[in-house]
Protein backbone atom coordinates (compact mmCIF):
# COMPACT_ATOMS: atom_id res chain seq x y z
CA UNK A 1 0.00 0.00 0.00
CA UNK A 2 1.44 3.30 -0.76
CA UNK A 3 -0.96 5.93 1.44
CA UNK A 4 -3.79 6.55 3.25
CA UNK A 5 -6.39 3.74 3.20
CA UNK A 6 -9.84 5.04 1.97
CA UNK A 7 -10.96 1.65 1.27
CA UNK A 8 -10.64 1.46 4.90
CA UNK A 9 -11.76 4.87 6.40
CA UNK A 10 -13.33 6.98 3.34
CA UNK A 11 -12.26 10.22 5.32
CA UNK A 12 -8.99 10.39 6.77
CA UNK A 13 -7.83 13.28 9.59
CA UNK A 14 -4.97 15.33 7.77
CA UNK A 15 -2.89 17.42 9.84
CA UNK A 16 -1.32 20.68 8.21
CA UNK A 17 2.50 21.28 9.91
CA UNK A 18 4.65 24.12 9.22
CA UNK A 19 7.98 22.84 7.06
CA UNK A 20 10.02 25.31 8.37
CA UNK A 21 9.39 25.52 12.21
CA UNK A 22 7.16 22.27 13.24
CA UNK A 23 4.14 23.95 14.22
CA UNK A 24 0.93 22.85 13.98
CA UNK A 25 -1.12 24.42 11.52
CA UNK A 26 -4.51 22.55 11.80
CA UNK A 27 -6.65 19.47 11.27
CA UNK A 28 -8.81 18.80 8.53
CA UNK A 29 -10.07 16.06 6.26
CA UNK A 30 -9.29 14.68 3.08
CA UNK A 31 -11.00 11.89 1.06
CA UNK A 32 -9.31 10.11 -1.85
CA UNK A 33 -9.95 12.74 -4.66
CA UNK A 34 -8.25 15.66 -2.35
CA UNK A 35 -5.37 13.65 -1.44
CA UNK A 36 -5.00 12.42 -5.38
CA UNK A 37 -5.14 15.93 -6.33
CA UNK A 38 -2.78 17.46 -3.37
CA UNK A 39 -0.17 15.21 -4.80
CA UNK A 40 -0.99 15.66 -8.12
CA UNK A 41 -0.83 19.59 -7.72
CA UNK A 42 1.50 20.14 -4.98
CA UNK A 43 -1.16 22.29 -3.28
CA UNK A 44 -3.57 20.83 -0.07
CA UNK A 45 -6.97 19.86 -0.80
CA UNK A 46 -9.47 18.87 1.72
CA UNK A 47 -12.97 17.79 1.78
CA UNK A 48 -15.35 19.97 3.72
CA UNK A 49 -17.10 17.81 5.78
CA UNK A 50 -20.24 20.69 6.07
CA UNK A 51 -19.98 21.20 2.24
CA UNK A 52 -19.65 17.36 1.46
CA UNK A 53 -17.53 19.01 -1.55
CA UNK A 54 -13.43 19.55 -2.03
CA UNK A 55 -12.16 22.40 -0.34
CA UNK A 56 -8.84 24.19 -1.92
CA UNK A 57 -6.96 25.91 0.31
CA UNK A 58 -6.30 29.20 -0.33
CA UNK A 59 -8.97 29.48 -2.77
CA UNK A 60 -10.92 32.05 -1.44
CA UNK A 61 -7.82 33.60 0.76
CA UNK A 62 -5.52 33.37 -0.88
CA UNK A 63 -3.79 31.60 2.05
CA UNK A 64 -2.72 27.87 -0.05
CA UNK A 65 -0.63 25.24 1.73
CA UNK A 66 2.27 24.41 -0.49
CA UNK A 67 3.12 20.61 -0.10
CA UNK A 68 6.79 20.06 1.00
CA UNK A 69 6.52 16.16 2.63
CA UNK A 70 3.44 14.16 2.84
CA UNK A 71 3.36 11.14 5.44
CA UNK A 72 0.68 8.91 6.63
CA UNK A 73 0.47 6.93 10.06
CA UNK A 74 0.60 3.14 10.65
CA UNK A 75 -2.26 2.45 10.54
CA UNK A 76 -2.99 4.30 7.09
CA UNK A 77 -5.98 6.16 8.14
CA UNK A 78 -4.04 9.47 8.73
CA UNK A 79 -2.42 11.45 7.11
CA UNK A 80 0.55 14.75 7.66
CA UNK A 81 1.67 17.12 5.85
CA UNK A 82 4.37 19.51 6.38
CA UNK A 83 3.67 22.72 3.89
CA UNK A 84 4.48 25.77 3.29
CA UNK A 85 1.74 28.28 4.26
CA UNK A 86 1.14 31.25 1.96
CA UNK A 87 -0.19 34.38 3.41
CA UNK A 88 0.59 33.57 7.14
CA UNK A 89 -2.89 32.40 7.93
CA UNK A 90 -3.54 29.06 8.04
CA UNK A 91 -6.65 30.02 10.43
CA UNK A 92 -10.09 31.21 9.16
CA UNK A 93 -9.82 33.29 12.58
CA UNK A 94 -6.76 35.24 11.22
CA UNK A 95 -3.99 33.55 12.87
CA UNK A 96 -0.96 31.58 11.81
CA UNK A 97 -2.60 28.26 13.90
CA UNK A 98 -5.72 27.34 14.46
CA UNK A 99 -4.21 25.96 17.82
CA UNK A 100 -4.12 29.35 18.81
CA UNK A 101 -5.93 28.58 22.37
CA UNK A 102 -4.16 27.02 25.47
CA UNK A 103 -6.33 25.27 28.08
CA UNK A 104 -4.34 25.37 31.64
CA UNK A 105 -4.78 22.24 32.98
CA UNK A 106 -5.47 23.45 36.34
CA UNK A 107 -8.06 25.45 35.73
CA UNK A 108 -9.29 24.19 32.66
CA UNK A 109 -9.43 28.15 31.11
CA UNK A 110 -8.54 28.76 28.04
CA UNK A 111 -6.14 31.68 26.93
CA UNK A 112 -5.88 33.29 23.44
CA UNK A 113 -1.65 32.36 23.12
CA UNK A 114 -0.72 34.05 19.96
CA UNK A 115 -1.83 37.23 18.03
CA UNK A 116 -3.82 37.52 14.86
CA UNK A 117 -1.73 38.17 11.59
CA UNK A 118 -4.63 38.76 9.48
CA UNK A 119 -8.34 40.60 9.79
CA UNK A 120 -10.74 37.52 8.31
CA UNK A 121 -13.86 40.49 8.15
CA UNK A 122 -11.06 42.24 5.33
CA UNK A 123 -9.97 38.71 3.75
CA UNK A 124 -13.48 37.08 3.75
CA UNK A 125 -15.98 40.32 2.45
CA UNK A 126 -18.45 38.04 1.19
CA UNK A 127 -19.20 36.98 4.50
CA UNK A 128 -20.02 33.97 6.04
CA UNK A 129 -19.40 30.80 4.60
CA UNK A 130 -20.43 27.44 5.35
CA UNK A 131 -21.94 26.86 9.36
CA UNK A 132 -19.31 29.34 11.13
CA UNK A 133 -20.14 32.33 13.58
CA UNK A 134 -17.12 34.02 12.17
CA UNK A 135 -16.42 35.29 8.69
CA UNK A 136 -15.23 32.08 6.92
CA UNK A 137 -14.41 30.00 4.29
CA UNK A 138 -13.00 26.39 4.83
CA UNK A 139 -10.87 27.98 1.59
CA UNK A 140 -8.80 29.95 4.46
Amino acid sequence: MNGPNFAKSPLVPAIAQDAATGAVLMLAYMNAAAYEETLRTRRVCYYSRSRQALWRKGETSGHAQLVRQVFYDCDADTVLLKVEQVGGAACHEGYASCFFREIDPATGAAHIVAERVVDPAQVYKSGQAHGAAAPRSDGA
